[in-house]
């Protein structure tokens, strides 16, 4: 977990860039100035603070000062309210009530605080306890058991309406790292009301399904008969890294940008620049995943309702883990410490909370010329830029990847342990896959929403879609060998929510239609989409009213400050209808503009037996790479291996030698 130290607010020893996550000093500032303001000061708690980020316009119209967003919640009368304070001024310029008691209502994530809070009230509970007992636990066992809080997700039941509460499910543990998931105690699910500090709501189903009592343990002590084969591996670079950073600001061969970390999303780059040639050139302004949700597909009393969205409804950078050397990355490693506020509005650092590292990459290009004996082979490298969160049971690794030859990746890593459910002897789940006796894993689907504020040569932008399709046979087509690609320019924002097609190779092209390149056309990047699901609950049903960026894999607005998250800005206890459904729905002009784009992709989980106790990694994500951007291949400048050597024409066979490079 995080190494949440305090700190102690300094001074900066420079004046932090406009995109700067905010330092010690700022958040102890801005919290102080707000909870003074507050009607009752110590039941201010702060869900959110981050930097109020300036546009676009606003850096290029001159130095942009420094603002914060600070959320607060009273948890006495659940009142929340949203301010901007003006950080130079040291005055609070805007301050806004969230009318959460209205429809679709929405509440700010749950805080760390509250985990604690519904184990507590949870266990105070008379009904949750006879409960326990029903099912055959002492009091000494009901005290180790584990309750998980979980965001609710809604229904419109009336004590979910404009409520603050979360549903809590729990696991036997026969001791404290006893992996509890192993031991899901079935139908019993309390309704924990935050604010009131009491459960208003108690399923305790009958008939009783037993406990599953068989340890399934993963710590390096349970492990008997650990592999005693595996040697030593190093990766070293005796002359340091190649990156240079300076601050949050990184240089790494042609690549620059501005690292960034919100409670919310995590980790956010700025400003992605491509140095090509005398022309430094801008690709991205801001990119971050803003959401992610995880419906589940079993309709019993634990599972229907089970829908999380990790980033909106907890906040991926709050619960970033503290990196590991070693462990989580390998190499020559800088990380990123990042000041945050916790739920009093105290500063701290969450350590190591981004790794950045190089790492090989195989062959970035190569070429054996046979009728004259020249070889050529280079090596590819990438900068990786990396964080992880661990929400609950799952553990969410998010790595962004740059490569020499223009190449932009994100590839996030699905690990953890899954949701389990008690299953009767003899039955086989219903809903799932069985992971081993007694016990089930629900079939449930991941969806991640990558937003990509873009800026391709830094100026307007707009998005076609294109398809390859076989050219009928004619006199054009005499051989039926011809196929064609279609072009639709997406103009509106309607035009824009679209569906993958791997039948017909589907991809988009961002350009620049202001630019020329060196044959004539646009530059562009090409986002290439991996094979991916879509939502599949039903039409009508609240979790797809929740998740309605999950029903397209593509998304382009207009730029707005205000349409921050896939998800809308308060997913938490929400009814439904915002986001990406709302903000395309306005129909603004999307060609030529200051564009946004955003990509849904995921993994569709059926649960087996590989999966448990602890999961493999599954891998989802996608690329963005140069259409007619470079004039020629950007990695052609790649120098030979250093340690390679030069051998004259025609020696070694074939291309054999060991070497990048022969003439």
């Amino acid at each position: 977990m995080l190494d949440t130290a305090k700190v102690k607010p300094q001074a900066q020893a420079a004046a932090p860039h406009p995109l700067d996550p905010l330092t010690a000093a700022e958040i102890t500032a801005a919290c102080t100035l707000v909870r003074a303001a507050a009607t009752s000061p110590e039941h201010c708690r702060f869900p959110t603070v981050r930097l109020e980020e300036p546009t676009k316009q606003e850096l290029a119209a001159g130095p942009a000062g420094r603002r914060a967003f600070v959320l607060t919640l009273d948890v006495t009368t659940g009142e929340a309210i949203e301010h901007v304070v003006d950080l130079a001024r040291s005055e609070i310029v805007t301050r806004k009530i969230i009318p959460n008691r209205e429809a679709p209502y929405g509440q700010p994530s749950v805080m760390l605080e509250e985990f604690f809070k519904c184990e507590a009230v949870v266990k105070a509970d008379p009904g949750w306890r006879a409960a326990m007992v029903r099912r055959g636990l002492t009091d000494k066992d009901i005290e180790l058991v584990q309750v998980d809080p979980f965001s609710s997700g809604f229904f419109d039941k009336e004590f979910e309406r404009g409520a603050r509460i979360v549903r809590a499910v729990s696991y036997f543990r026969e001791h404290m790292q006893d992996n509890g998931y192993a031991h899901p105690i079935e139908g019993v699910v309390a309704v924990v009301d935050l604010i009131g500090g009491r459960v208003i709501d108690l399923t305790d189903e009958d008939p009783i399904i037993p406990i599953p009592r068989k340890k399934r343990n993963y710590g390096a002590h349970e492990v008997k008969n650990p592999r005693t084969d595996i040697k030593p591996l190093h990766i070293e670079q005796p002359e340091g890294a190649s990156f240079r950073v300076d601050g949050w600001k990184v240089d790494w061969q042609k690549w620059s940008f501005r690292v960034g970390f919100t409670p919310r999303e995590g980790l956010v780059l700025h400003q992605l620049a491509y140095q090509d040639g005398a022309r430094k050139r801008a690709l991205i302004h801001r990119a971050s995943v803003t959401e992610m949700v995880v419906p589940y597909a079993d309709p019993t009393a634990n599972h229907f309702w089970k829908s999380a969205f990790d980033a909106g409804e907890y906040g991926l950078g709050m619960l970033a883990n503290a990196l590991e050397l070693g462990c989580d990355c390998l190499g020559n490693i800088h990380y990123f410490d990042v000041p945050a506020a916790d739920n009093k509005g105290e500063p701290f650092v969450m350590q190591n909370a981004i790794c950045m590292h190089e790492e090989d990459y195989g062959i970035a290009w190569k070429h054996y010329e046979f009728r004259n004996g020249l070889f050529e082979v280079r090596r590819s490298r990438r900068l990786v830029i990396s964080f992880f969160a661990t929400v609950g049971n799952y553990d969410y690794g998010f790595y962004w990847y740059l490569y020499q030859d223009g190449t932009i990746q994100l590839e996030t890593k699905l690990t953890g342990i899954i949701q389990t459910a008690a299953v009767p002897s003899g039955e086989k789940y219903k809903w799932g896959g069985m992971v081993d006796d007694n016990l089930g894993g629900p079939t449930h689907q991941h969806f991640f929403n990558v937003r990509l504020h873009m800026d391709l040569d830094g100026g307007g932008n707009m998005v076609t879609e294109h398809d390859f399709v076989p050219r009928p046979w004619g006199h054009d087509n005499p051989h039926g060998n011809v196929f064609d690609t279609t072009t639709r320019v997406l103009s509106r924002e309607r035009d824009a929510a679209a569906v993958a097609n791997g039948e017909t190779g589907r991809f988009w092209k961002i350009s620049n239609p202001n630019e020329t390149n060196s044959v004539g056309n646009a530059p562009a990047y090409k986002l290439v989409v991996n094979p991916s699901p879509l939502m599949l609950a039903q039409e009508g049903s609240y979790v797809r009213k929740r998740g309605g960026f999950a029903t397209k894999h593509v998304w382009v607005t207009a730029f707005d400050p205000a349409e921050k998250y896939a998800s809308g800005d308060y997913p938490n206890v929400h009814a439904g209808g915002d986001g990406l459904p709302r903000y395309a729905a306005q129909n603004r002009n999307i060609e030529n503009a200051d564009i946004v784009v955003w990509h849904s992709f995921g993994h569709t989980h059926v649960c087996k037996p590989e999966d448990f106790p602890i999961m493999p990694v599954e891998y989802a994500g996608f690329m963005l790479k140069p259409t007619g951007f470079f004039a020629a291949n950007a990695a052609g400048d790649i120098p030979p291996e250093r340690n390679s050597r030069s051998v004259l024409a025609g020696e070694g066979k074939g291309g054999s030698a060991s070497c990048c490079h022969k003439d």
